[in-house]
């Protein structure tokens, strides 16, 4: 089998305001990263249209209304501080949910061993009936949602390695006893959640904050000393991962000492998990990570590693 790379050129009509991180840049470093030779086995497919019963595993009706309502049909509008929506935003940010569900499915059939997701906007900061951090739906806790209730998984794991924490899948999972929500991040940071003592209802939370600096040594003792083998203890059916690569030293938003050839350990020891637990299967989703060519060169790494694990 192989790996499925997922993504849409309607993603690049999310427009946001100049000197905004979250770029269609972003995007188009990304695919042009993936476009060697080396990625010629990906199995590519354009991002199919996420429905409106997709996103209601996860958000409420009133959520959906209000950014059809707040969507423009030229220019931009601001929903806070940080999050924007241009004429293509709602498109794009619906084809992500898409992007996901297809994900799922076909690595839940047996259809691919593994999946890549390279969407915007991203999805991991909104919550139940609040866009925020440049996040409109909550892509990774959507899929976990849909893998549940339709595909047959009985328990599912997230990772987040975003290195702002992921409030939304967070507060969309808080209750759902089937997942567990892995998260390592920078903090003190935006958006200011993801204490320790945050276990959500069921203890299905695990946050490891990290403070200013973190190194190599320090983040790879945390995942092999406490976040994997809390997942190894829950056993899912299928690991998805939220994909944010701005804890990469370069990243102009934070100040976590990362290098590229820690997203590759990473994506590796999360396959290890993988294949020991749930016949391989993953779904990665892209979140942050906003110096373009750290962003570049890590996702490719990332990618690189599903393929060679997928095969």
């Amino acid at each position: 089998m192989t790996t499925l790379f997922l993504s849409h050129p309607d993603c690049l009509q999310h427009v946001t305001p100049a000197g905004h991180p979250e770029q269609v840049a972003r995007l188009e470093h990304v695919q042009k990263a993936l476009s060697t030779p080396q990625f010629n086995d990906l199995q590519r497919e354009d991002a199919p249209m996420g429905e409106e019963v997709h996103v209601l595993l996860a958000h409420p009706q009133t959520h959906i209304a209000r950014l059809r309502n707040a969507a423009p049909t030229s220019g931009l509008v601001s929903l806070d501080a940080d999050t924007h929506m241009s004429a293509g935003t709602l498109t794009a940010a619906m084809r992500a949910v898409g992007a996901n569900i297809r994900a799922v499915d076909q690595v839940m059939a047996g259809k691919v061993s593994n999946a890549f997701c390279a969407m915007r906007p991203p999805g991991h900061h909104a919550e139940r009936e609040k866009p925020m951090g440049f996040c409109l739906f909550g892509n990774v806790a959507i899929a976990a949602k849909h893998a549940l209730e339709n595909c047959g998984a009985r328990r599912v794991a997230i990772v987040d390695f975003d290195v702002h924490h992921g409030n939304g899948t967070q507060n969309l999972l808080w209750d759902e006893s089937r997942t567990l929500f892995c998260s390592s991040h920078q903090m003190p940071l935006y958006p200011g959640s993801g204490a320790a003592t945050e276990t959500g209802a069921h203890g299905n939370v695990l946050n490891y904050p990290m403070a200013e600096g973190c190194s190599t040594n320090t983040m790879r003792a945390a995942y092999d000393g406490e976040i994997f083998p809390a997942i190894e203890a829950f056993n899912p059916d299928l690991i998805l991962v939220s994909a944010g690569f701005d804890a990469h030293r370069a990243d102009p938003l934070a100040s976590l000492m990362w290098e590229v050839d820690d997203f590759r350990w990473l994506t590796r020891r999360i396959c290890d998990l993988a294949d020991n637990l749930c016949d391989g299967r993953i779904v990665s989703t892209l979140e942050g990570g906003y110096d373009l060519d750290a962003l570049a060169a890590s996702v490719a790494v990332h990618v690189e590693t599903l393929m060679e694990r997928g095969r």
